[in-house]
């Protein structure tokens, strides 16, 4: 595996400090992810409760949508797993759910926002939803890292429930870089 590139949450500006911490919350999902069967990504946590890392995988790439295409762009497009019928299948709907398809959405979620953050002309860009009357782009990124939190909090839960492995961050043999061209050998997920 690669090595991350350099945490540049440390001494950058406003922007690359909130898209480092941002970067380091999804690092850390796809590591608690990382090695583990498509079987061991679909157990759920603890009955009754049937949250798994593939959930919480497909519930991020929901909300990577929601946030940065859906609201802040102003895109006009749909969920990727839910409905109006069925609006956590994200969640839900995992036991015939394809890995490979769920991290690669994902992946391509995560691509298209890092896009969009680093194109978007400030964070004081402002958008409205029914829900959020005004807000700006620097609130949605500031809930990103606050929702990628909360949800790799219980990612350390059902990881630590599967094999034992716990932690914050991973070795240095267990770093991964984000995707690109030729940046992660085959098999690799990371958004």
């Amino acid at each position: 595996m690669l090595e991350q590139p350099a945490d540049p949450a440390w001494n950058g500006d406003e922007r690359t400090t909130v898209s480092g911490f941002l970067e380091e919350q999804r690092s850390t999902l796809a590591w608690k992810c990382q090695g583990l069967s498509d079987a061991q990504l679909k157990e759920p946590s603890v009955p009754p409760s049937k949250l798994t890392l593939l959930g919480l995988v497909r519930h991020m790439a929901e909300v990577e949508r929601s946030w940065f295409r859906r609201r802040l762009q102003g895109e006009p497009i749909g969920r990727i797993w839910g409905t109006d019928a069925q609006p956590l299948a994200d969640f839900n709907e995992v036991a015939g759910a394809d890995v490979a398809e769920a991290f690669a959405a994902w992946a391509e979620e995560c691509r298209i926002a890092r896009s969009i953050l680093t194109n978007v002309e400030s964070l004081d860009v402002t958008f409205s939803t029914p829900a959020y009357p005004k807000m700006s782009a620097r609130c949605m990124v500031n809930h990103m890292i606050e929702e990628y939190s909360r949800h790799n909090g219980h990612a350390d839960l059902i990881r630590e429930r599967i094999d034992g492995k716990t932690g914050d961050f991973p070795t240095p043999e267990e770093r991964t870089s984000r995707p690109g061209p030729g940046s992660v050998a085959p098999g690799t997920r990371v958004p």
